[in-house]
C-alpha cells in the first residue's frame, strides 16, 4: 500500500511540513510515500539554499555564490521547473579531488556544482523526515542532533557496563566506490515512491565523475562529498547492517551485544567469544551482499578487556579519530581511556607546519587569529575527559612551530625559547588546552 502526502495548498512553514511528512512516516511504517515532490516550492527551496555552504570550492561550471547569488529567485525557480520536469534536468557531473588520509593515501572527494549542492539539500529535506521514523539508535553520523562524540561515548558506556568485551573493528574497504546503485535505487523505493525524487537519487547515482578534464561513469558508488552522499550511506547500511543485526543477529546470541556506527565507520561488542566468533565469520558474507568489503587486515576480531595487572592493556582499537585503551582511573581501578590517534596528531600538526611556513610574513596578530582559530577546532573535537596530555602535545607542538617559522623570517640569531615566550607569546597569546566534552560537566 502507499501513502499520499498531499495536503492542502497552504503548508505552512518548511519546518511544519517536515513535521507533516515525520507524521506521516510515522503513520505509514514500512509502506512508501508518494506525492512527496509537491512541498518542493520557491520557499523550500530557499531554505535550502540557505543551508548550503556558500565558501566551498565551485564545481564544473565554475559558478560561485557570488554570481548565482545575482537574481537568486530567478535561478531558484528555474532550478525549481527543470526538476520537476523531468527531462529538461540533468545531473552536472562531479569533479572529483583528492585529500590526504594522514597516512600515506588519499580519499577521493567528488565536488557537485552549487546549484546541485541547492538541489541535494532540497531533497536530504525531504528524505531526512522519512528515514528517521526507521534509522536505529546504533547509527551516529550525519543524523539531527547526533555527533561523533556521542558515538564515542555510547561505545565507552557499553563497555564499561560489562567490564569489557570482544571486539568486531570493522573497516569498510572504498564504501562510497563500491556502493551498488541498483540496490540502492531498489532500498530507496521501498520507502519512497514519490517519481520526481527518486528520479533526482538516480540522477545523481549516474552523474560523471570530471578528473582532469576526462568525464567517467562508474559503474558503481557514490562521489564522497556530495550533498546526498551521506543519505544514502545511512539509508544504505541501515538496510544491509544496522537493521540486520538488531533484527536478525541480536535475537540469537546467547550474550548481550551492540553496534554503534558512523556513517560507514562501525564496531560491534559481545559479551561472549562464540557469539563475536559467529557474527565474524558471517559478516563478511553478509557485505559482500551489498556489494561491500571488509578490508581483510583492518577487520579483526580482538579481547578488550583489562589487564589484571597494573598499567594499561596492550590491546587498542582506533575509532573516530580516537584511540582505546584501558588505565586506570583516580581510584585506581580499569577504566576505558581514550586519546588521539597519532597519526590524527601527526596530521594537525602537519597542517600547521604548512599555514606557517606559507603565512611566515604576515603580521603576527593575523598569524595569531588564525592560529587561535586552528587549535579551538582541534581542542573542540578531540578535547574529551582523559584526552589532555594529547592536546597539551598540540599546543606545545604549534608553539614549537611557529617559533621555527618566525625564525625564518629573517637572517639574525634564532629566537631563543624564553624571548619567544615573553615577546611572542606574551603580546599574542595561544589558546590554552581545554576539555569541552568533559564527563564531568
Amino acid at each position: 500500500m502507499t501513502g499520499n502526502t498531499k495536503g492542502t495548498s497552504d503548508l505552512g512553514s518548511v519546518s511544519t511540513k517536515q513535521a507533516r511528512i515525520a507524521e506521516l512516516a510515522k503513520q505509514l511504517q514500512n509502506r512508501q510515500l508518494v506525492s512527496l515532490n509537491h512541498y518542493l516550492d520557491l520557499e523550500w527551496m530557499q531554505e535550502a539554499c540557505r543551508l548550503t555552504r556558500k565558501n566551498k570550492a565551485t564545481g564544473v561550471d565554475g559558478v560561485t555564490w557570488q554570481e548565482y547569488s545575482q537574481d537568486l529567485e530567478v535561478h531558484l525557480k528555474d532550478l525549481l521547473d527543470r526538476a520537476k520536469s523531468g527531462d529538461r534536468y540533468r545531473a552536472p557531473c562531479v569533479r572529483r579531488t583528492y585529500i590526504p588520509k594522514g597516512n600515506g593515501e588519499t580519499r577521493p572527494i567528488g565536488i557537485p556544482t552549487l546549484e546541485d549542492k541547492i538541489l541535494q539539500r532540497a531533497v536530504v529535506m525531504v528524505l531526512e523526515p522519512i528515514y528517521e521514523q526507521g534509522f536505529l539508535p546504533c547509527s551516529y553520523g550525519f543524523r539531527p542532533n547526533r555527533s561523533a562524540h556521542q558515538a564515542v561515548q555510547e561505545i565507552w558506556d557499553q563497555i564499561m557496563r560489562t567490564r569489557g568485551c570482544w571486539l568486531i573493528d570493522a573497516d569498510l574497504r572504498k564504501y562510497y566506490d563500491t556502493l551498488v546503485k541498483s540496490i540502492m535505487r531498489e532500498l530507496l523505493s521501498q520507502r519512497v515512491g514519490d517519481g520526481v525524487i527518486r528520479r533526482l537519487v538516480s540522477k545523481w547515482l549516474e552523474a560523471g565523475v570530471w578528473e582532469e578534464g576526462v568525464v567517467t561513469y562508474p559503474e558503481t558508488g557514490t562521489p564522497q562529498g556530495g550533498v546526498i552522499s551521506p543519505m544514502l550511506s545511512n539509508i544504505y547500511l541501515h538496510y544491509g547492517l544496522d537493521f540486520w543485526f538488531e533484527d536478525q543477529v541480536k535475537p540469537r546470541l546467547k550474550g548481550r551485544a551492540w553496534l554503534v556506527r558512523f556513517a560507514d565507520d562501525f564496531v560491534m561488542g559481545f559479551e561472549l567469544e562464540e557469539d563475536a566468533q559467529r557474527v565474524y565469520r558471517v559478516l563478511f558474507e553478509r557485505m559482500a551482499k551489498y556489494g561491500l568489503t571488509l578490508h581483510p587486515e583492518k577487520t579483526r576480531l580482538m579481547p578488550f578487556f583489562p589487564p589484571e595487572g597494573r598499567g594499561p592493556s596492550g590491546e587498542t582499537f582506533d575509532f573516530l579519530g580516537f584511540t582505546h585503551y584501558w588505565g586506570k582511573s583516580r581510584r585506581g581501578k580499569p577504566v576505558v581511556k581514550r586519546k588521539t590517534m597519532s597519526e590524527r596528531l601527526t596530521r594537525a600538526l602537519k597542517n600547521i607546519w604548512e599555514y606557517c611556513r606559507k603565512n611566515r610574513t604576515k603580521p603576527l596578530e593575523v598569524q595569531r587569529t588564525d592560529l587561535d582559530r586552528k587549535m579551538r577546532g582541534h581542542y573542540q573535537f578531540y578535547g574529551i575527559t582523559g584526552n589532555f596530555r594529547q592536546l597539551h602535545n598540540f599546543a606545545h607542538g604549534v608553539e614549537r612551530i611557529w617559533r621555527f617559522w618566525l625564525n625564518r623570517r629573517s637572517r639574525k640569531r634564532d629566537m631563543p625559547w624564553g624571548r619567544f615566550k615573553e615577546g611572542v607569546l606574551g603580546r599574542f597569546p595561544l589558546p590554552p588546552p581545554r576539555i569541552p566534552h568533559s564527563v564531568y560537566t
